[in-house]
């Protein structure tokens, strides 16, 4: 069996790695410290001209420690690939820890410690490579691109720029009842369109495709798999492929915050049934 895998931090990525933050600047009672930092997803070898900055990362990014790999990745995976970007990006987010309770976020997006890491991270993959743009996935991201757009490097960038919804804003934005999940669908496609719109023909394309809009909501053909040389070696392939296979489970919210339950897809599940 062969299959490619993500080859690990090397040169400017290593010393990052080596030095990332703690909960001195990561608080616990707003980041899930326990679980470790999760660092990127993507290219960190020069290659990638689309930069996607995130949020935090979820349960499934806990377990294959790279980010943006559940249905969140995989519906920004198919923006990518939209654009005809199918290997050369990477995603980073704008916390190295998934975010603990209610306004967590919002409270440490602008501390000094966690910017300036962050910074380091957008510097390393931006300066002197070939970079062609910038997507940020909903408002925290967009400000964290704000604060690096303020530095010294940031403002000579020549990037191309967009902001669109993050990826579960139907399901975040319709949980207060405000408004439905279908017309929350409805808005985030009217995003990545305008998304498309300003960035088709502006990024080279990996593979040279067709302008081709969403439509009201995004189906299951809309959703790309993880490709294997974005994660780390030996993770089974299910842990890319479209299922939801991981959970935060527990009775209450400790519980919950200790636990993730790991089930391989039913489709996967080769062995003799007894």
């Amino acid at each position: 069996m062969t299959r490619e895998f993500d080859p690990g931090y090397r040169g400017r990525f290593r010393s990052l790695v080596l030095s990332y933050p703690g909960e001195s600047v990561y608080p616990a009672d707003s980041f899930r410290v326990e679980w470790g930092p999760i660092f990127h997803r993507g290219r960190t070898d020069g290659s990638a001209r689309v930069l996607v900055i995130g949020q935090d990362p979820a349960a499934h990014e806990t377990i294959t420690r790279r980010i943006l790999v559940g249905e969140a990745g995989q519906r920004a995976q198919g923006f990518l690939a939209r654009l005809g970007i199918t290997r050369s990006y990477v995603f980073v987010n704008t916390f190295l820890y998934s975010v603990y309770g209610q306004g967590g976020g919002a409270r440490h997006i602008g501390d000094p410690g966690i910017t300036r890491y962050r910074n380091r991270w957008i510097d390393a993959i931006v300066k002197g490579q070939q970079v062609e743009a910038i997507i940020t996935l909903g408002q925290l991201a967009d400000q964290a691109y704000q604060a690096w757009r303020a530095t010294p490097t940031g403002a000579s960038s020549q990037a191309a720029y967009i902001t669109i919804k993050h990826p579960t804003y139907p399901e975040s934005a319709s949980a207060s009842g405000s408004i439905t999940k279908a017309e929350a669908f409805l808005r985030l496609c009217r995003s990545w369109n305008e998304g498309l719109d300003a960035l088709h023909g502006v990024v080279t394309p990996d593979v040279p495709v067709p302008l081709r809009h969403y439509g009201s909501t995004i189906t299951p053909e809309d959703l790309a798999p993880i490709p294997d040389v974005d994660l780390p070696p030996g993770l089974p392939a299910w842990m890319g492929d479209l299922d939801a296979w991981a959970a935060r489970t527990g009775v209450d919210a400790q519980h919950k915050r200790a636990t993730i339950t790991v089930t391989v897809p039913t489709r996967f599940r080769t062995w003799p049934v007894l």
